[in-house]
């Protein structure tokens, strides 16, 4: 059975990566990756791609962006990466396809961690 660093290795994390960041502290890691759900959860993206001003939901993909960013959540970080600039240049709809294309393997980061930790 994979522990939650070898399945977070999986999905792509960048476990390594982390590692380095958190001076190979892993109970820290699992500390902050515990609060990943939330910062998901309260960022809801999705949403909010029903507005015209798209300030906000740039502000929550950012916040999402530096946290996965920090935590080397790699394929997420790309995409949240991606989902911002596009919204700054004003395509939304654009920023959207990204979103739904990464909601999945967001779903199974979330789970992983939600499970072991």
């Amino acid at each position: 059975m994979l522990g939650l660093i070898e399945e977070l290795r999986v999905f792509g994390v960048d476990v390594d990566d982390a590692m380095e960041r958190f001076m190979g502290n892993t109970a820290l890691y699992e500390r902050m990756l515990k609060k990943l759900p939330d910062v998901i959860k309260n960022a809801d993206v999705q949403p909010d791609f029903d507005c015209t001003d798209y300030a906000d939901i740039t502000e929550k993909a950012h916040a999402v962006k530096g946290a996965t960013g920090n935590l080397s959540i790699t394929p997420l970080y790309k995409a949240y990466t991606e989902i911002v600039s596009l919204l700054r240049a004003q395509q939304p709809e654009k920023a959207k396809a990204v979103l739904i294309s990464i909601l999945p393997v967001q779903m199974n980061i979330i789970h992983c961690i939600e499970k072991y930790i």
